[in-house]
């Protein structure tokens, strides 16, 4: 593994800061040999019953709308069956929290980074609640730029008690500059909220690809050398998993739906080559 993981810095280091995305059968990057493939480099499969510490952290409270109302309280995350739980619950009778309700998510920040490849998560999201936005989401390992400068990368977002899920990039060219056509930046899928499904992001030196199910939805080429910021994606992330509670994006919570909660089935990575 660390072979593999040496050799993806030194793509980095030969690409710059340029990102990419692909398809499994439509690789744009000229493999090493006709007979490169996708390789499961690791996986969390959420077996045991607690979480390895050595990979993940619980997501504290923050200054950011996703953050507000993030906690290490132990009743906003559950290990069951195999099954990661990220929950949104009602904050009652805690002296030492008055926020009114708490939720819980985990990152691989400081510990764990990813080179660019293929991130893919199972979960589901089940029945949702006003203000409730489970999100699965990457940001920079180590940003040298502020945000949106640095890109992020939304793997997948629900809002609510919609059917309908998101997959988004940020940069300094969709976010300060405002340009969400040229490429297209986000796609929206319907999908059942109560069944299991695989998200996928694919990073690429000359695109970013996403699925869900295996099928993709959304492909977003480097332009023009990545002029403006536009291309931000091609360089290690971390990868955050949570179920995030109220802000301007999705509105104010109604706590007379709550509890609601995400389940995480696993998580793979994948290197191609």
């Amino acid at each position: 593994m660390k072979l593999l993981y040496n050799i993806a810095l030194m793509c980095i280091a030969a690409a710059g800061c340029a990102c990419s995305g692909s398809s499994s059968d439509e690789p744009s990057v000229n493999p090493p040999e006709a007979a490169s493939k996708w390789h499961l480099i690791w996986q969390d499969d959420f077996a045991g019953d607690a979480l390895d510490e050595s990979v993940w952290s619980r997501i504290p409270q923050g200054s950011p709308d996703w953050q507000k109302f993030q906690s290490t309280d132990p009743r906003c995350l559950e290990i069951r069956d195999g099954k990661l739980l990220l929950k949104a619950i009602v904050n009652a009778d805690n002296p030492d929290d008055s926020r009114p309700y708490i939720c819980g998510g985990i990152w691989t920040s400081g510990k764990k980074r990813f080179a660019p490849g293929s991130i893919k998560v199972r979960a589901r999201v089940g029945n949702g609640a006003q203000g409730a936005w489970p999100a699965i989401w990457m940001m920079p390992f180590a940003p040298v730029d502020p945000w949106p400068t640095c890109g992020e990368i939304d793997i997948m977002e629900r809002l609510n008690h919609e059917t309908t899920f998101y997959q988004t990039l940020h940069s300094n060219y969709t976010y300060n500059l405002g340009i969400t056509d040229d490429p297209v930046n986000s796609m929206r899928t319907e999908l059942d909220p109560m069944a299991y499904h695989e998200f996928e992001v694919q990073i690429w030196t000359d695109r970013v690809d996403f699925y869900i199910d295996g099928r993709r939805t959304l492909r977003y080429p480097k332009k023009n050398d990545g002029a403006q910021g536009q291309f931000p994606y091609f360089t290690e992330w971390d990868l955050r998993l949570d179920m995030q509670l109220g802000g301007s994006w999705v509105g104010s919570v109604d706590a007379s739906q709550l509890p609601v909660e995400m389940e995480i089935d696993w998580v793979k990575y994948y290197q191609y080559y």
